[in-house]
């Protein structure tokens, strides 16, 4: 039997945080836009998220008000996008 640590971003709540983090340092288009794989493939890639914590995280950040998600799902926008963290941000 293997023992294995549960995954940092199994919790929604802190793939939606580490989103947040990823989708602020990155510099947004028009209107706000931030192209949705510029926050996917980091999360993926280099942070070794899943695809369902991807998407619970999305989810979690939406339904928090910390992101808006367009609806055919190419970009997000920071809802607080004046630069300020808002405390619910804060670790």
């Amino acid at each position: 039997m293997k023992l294995t640590a549960e995954h940092t971003f199994a919790n929604p709540e802190a793939a939606a945080r580490k989103l947040v983090e990823l989708a602020k340092s990155i510099e947004a288009v028009q209107d706000g836009r931030i192209h949705i794989e510029k926050v996917n493939a980091p999360f993926l890639y280099k942070l070794k998220g899943s695809g369902p914590q991807f998407g619970a995280g999305i989810k979690y950040a939406v339904e928090q008000g910390w992101l808006e998600l367009h609806e055919s799902g190419t970009y997000v926008r920071l809802i607080n996008a004046g630069g300020e963290t808002t405390s619910a941000l804060q670790p």
